[in-house]
């Protein structure tokens, strides 16, 4: 990828770092508020790499109050109410220009997982998919709430489903490499061993040691 800056838009969706609020799956082998530092850490070394990332603009799409320091220089964007499928589709109205989505759950991404779309974003989509069945990124050139909506989320097939609808609406999609979204222990202790120096796994590793005493 050159240094040029390329005229996309980075939104990274996120929820504030509350105990019982985020990674509730992490508990019991966490405490909750062990597992929101985890999240919160997540949170910051997604919000470093989109940082780093030669794009116009940065968006934080947050549901929450208090911003974390890493968001400086992203605009923050706060999530209205309704299902996950309402909120990216006002997401997708809401954004002008091509826009990238990430979540906040694969602290393992790197600017080379994006590239495909910062090299070519004239294609109209790329699609991300997760382990888990869903998706972890979604491009769209010319934003669309109406691609998103009605969509089952937190499914085993919302991944398919998302790229049916949006293949079924005549786009062109490529699709970017399969990440693993963190929601259980396991999950955690294999992205942790992906990235060993990231303040996730650091913050894992805490949490952890300190559950065991």
């Amino acid at each position: 990828m050159s240094g040029t800056t390329v005229d996309v838009t980075v939104v990274v969706i996120a929820k504030e770092c509350l105990p019982g609020r985020v990674k509730t799956r992490l508990t019991p082998a966490l405490s909750p508020e062990g597992a929101a530092r985890v999240a919160a850490a997540s949170l910051d070394d997604t919000l470093a790499t989109v940082a780093a990332l030669p794009v116009a603009r940065r968006v934080l799409f947050f549901d929450g109050t208090v911003v974390p320091d890493a968001a400086t220089g992203f605009d923050v964007l706060h999530q209205p109410g309704g299902g996950l499928d309402e909120r990216l589709g006002f997401l997708f109205d809401t954004m002008t220009g091509p826009t990238l989505l990430v979540g906040m759950d694969t602290p393992q991404l790197t600017a080379a997982a994006v590239a495909p779309v910062l090299e070519r974003p004239e294609r109209d989509a790329w699609f991300g998919p997760a382990e888990d069945g869903g998706f972890w990124s979604l491009y769209l050139r010319a934003p669309n709430g109406t691609h998103l909506r009605g969509v089952p989320m937190s499914q085993d097939d919302t991944g398919a489903v998302q790229l049916a609808r949006l293949t079924g609406a005549g786009l062109d999609v490529g699709v970017l490499d399969s990440l693993l979204d963190v929601d259980t222990v396991a999950d955690a202790d294999r992205v942790a061993d992906l990235v060993p120096d990231s303040r996730f796994a650091r913050a894992l590793h805490a949490e952890t040691a300190w559950s065991l005493r």
